[in-house]
């Protein structure tokens, strides 16, 4: 049992946080975004019904703090949330599940700043850029920033954005990289998210130009992924804020390829269970579900799916358990969670091509989802965070005695 918060509860709802009754609402609402998957994905965005029917369910509260209405559950129970959605559609659910996690991020920020995202509206979405797009040029009380900020998925339906840049320090000291909170009044949208993976996601860019940003909404990148921000001496009474972000948050966008390995061995499964050949002039007729080759590769994304998604939800659950043991992750432990994530997608983009290559002719067809979550997963594996050379190679750096080179 969490203890109760000590902060300021006037946020708080009375519902307690039951997971069947939220597993039974966000299979509803998985329904309605399934039968949305294709509209979402020629939108180029998510439809405001998909946030709509995850809203219901509270799927954007799990991770955001009592104190402003949340649930504060542990990342174990979004990213499982986010395999679920991602078997109906992963676009909805890379969008929607860097929603939910942000919440968590804000979270991580000066309470001031939680105040000015959350007092005015306790539901707002929050998207992202991480990548340091500019220099933050220091202004009185605060910062102003201009440049391009892109892949900010779900940008359209956002109030805020966290938009990373650079921080100068004293003098000779190195640019520091930070997350600023901004408003979307503060910035427009660039319309070039035409893509064939996550092609639903709007992941779009963010314009800012000379956008006034107070101190109080700065968060430096490396409190983040040590698990010494002010969001976590804020909610000492819920370790939970003590997680690495890259332990946590990356955790969720590898969830959606493991979410769309998943739709797609269960959508193979289905069709290919009934299916006989037709049109070759040798095995013509013949039952596809006899064919050696095509048990062989069920057997195999069935494993990779299954190993997949063992290794994210274990993974996640120890960085809890660290944290409510009252020490931070080490940096082997953080490194631990990188290369979880990596090769947890690394396992479900091979699911799905081994899937995509036994559908033969009709896998051709932009309306078969199998050809859409291969394509979805091979897109996540293109993320930075997920490149299996770079976040290997940092791994048998730490294995090795070395010092690692990469994000942890």
């Amino acid at each position: 049992m969490r203890p109760a918060p000590t902060a300021n509860t006037a946020h708080n709802v009375a519902d307690p946080f039951d997971r069947i009754r939220f597993d039974a609402a966000l299979k509803g609402a998985t329904a309605v975004i399934a039968a949305n998957a294709a509209m979402t994905e020629q939108g180029s965005r998510v439809p405001q019904a998909n946030v709509d029917a995850l809203r219901a369910t509270g799927f954007f509260r799990l991770v955001q703090p009592v104190e402003f209405g949340g649930w504060e559950q542990d990342f174990e129970i979004l990213a499982d949330a986010i395999q679920r959605l991602a078997r109906a559609c992963p676009s909805t659910a890379w969008a929607c599940g860097l929603q939910a996690a942000h919440q968590w991020l804000v979270a991580s920020f000066p309470i001031e700043a939680q105040r000015d995202v959350w007092d005015a509206d306790p539901a707002a979405l929050i998207c992202g850029s991480y990548a340091p797009a500019a220099k933050a040029a220091p202004a009185a009380g605060g910062y102003r920033l201009t440049g391009r900020w892109s892949f900010a998925s779900g940008c359209d339906i956002s109030q805020w954005a966290v938009c990373a840049a650079l921080i100068a320090g004293e003098e000779g000291a190195p640019l520091r990289p930070a997350f600023l909170l901004v408003p979307a009044s503060d910035y427009r949208i660039d319309d070039d998210w035409h893509v064939i993976g996550l092609a639903g996601t709007g992941s779009k860019t963010l314009l800012l130009d000379d956008a006034f940003v107070p101190a109080h909404r700065l968060l430096f990148f490396a409190d983040t992924t040590a698990g010494t921000t002010p969001g976590a001496r804020h909610y000492r009474h819920n370790p939970t804020y003590t997680v690495p972000m890259l332990a946590n948050i990356a955790s969720c966008l590898a969830s959606t390829a493991v979410g769309a390995a998943a739709g797609a061995l269960e959508n193979f499964v289905e069709t290919t269970s009934g299916r006989v050949t037709r049109g070759a002039v040798a095995g013509g007729a013949a039952k596809m579900a006899e064919f050696p080759t095509i048990q062989i590769r069920v057997a195999e994304a069935a494993a990779a799916v299954d190993a997949a998604r063992e290794i994210l939800l274990r993974d996640l659950r120890r960085r809890a358990e660290t944290a409510r043991a009252g020490r931070l992750a080490t940096v082997e432990e953080r490194i631990e969670s990188r290369r979880g994530q990596a090769f947890a997608v690394k396992l479900a983009v091979s699911a799905t091509e081994a899937l995509n290559a036994s559908t033969g002719g009709q896998g051709l067809s932009t309306a078969n989802p199998i050809q859409r979550a291969w394509r979805d997963a091979n897109a996540v594996g293109r993320h930075i965070s997920f490149n299996w050379d770079a976040v290997g190679s940092m791994y048998g750096q730490l294995a090795l005695g070395l010092e690692p080179k990469g994000q942890y």
